[in-house]
């Protein structure tokens, strides 16, 4: 008898409710988990969308700079004093950097300026060599 008691106690408390109340409660977890899902796809659209302006940005960005090194190498084409040399042209970000040689310190300076000169450009590091005329 000793052993019905105990098993007895272990059971677990009767659901009186009815069916319809158990029914109810179920759904109404089931509209809770489906709001967490709601939210987790917001969130995640949310990211999806920041993710692809970072990347549309990164495009437009580097598509700018393109056309900035065409413009300051067009620029820097048309100048006769610079036109023979061998200047290299990085841009990033609207920042151009100017590697090679020039003729002389005009032509340096000019080859600045004419940077400078080209839409988008918001600095110049000019790192032209003199070279010297034999």
């Amino acid at each position: 008898m000793a052993a019905v008691f105990a098993l007895s106690g272990c059971q677990r408390a009767e659901d009186n409710r009815t069916a319809g109340q158990k029914l109810d409660a179920a759904l109404a977890k089931t509209g809770e988990k489906a709001a967490e899902v709601k939210q987790d796809v917001k969130q995640a659209g949310r990211d999806a969308a920041q993710v692809m302006s970072k990347a549309t940005e990164g495009v437009v960005n580097a598509s700018r700079d393109a056309g900035i090194t065409a413009s300051v190498k067009t620029r820097l084409a048309g100048d006769p004093g610079l036109s023979t040399m061998a200047i290299n042209v990085d841009t990033s970000g609207g920042r151009v950097v100017l590697r090679g040689s020039a003729p002389d310190t005009a032509a340096r300076n000019r080859a600045t300026a004419l940077t400078r000169s080209v839409d988008g450009v918001g600095d110049v590091t000019n790192e032209l060599n003199v070279q010297a005329k034999p």
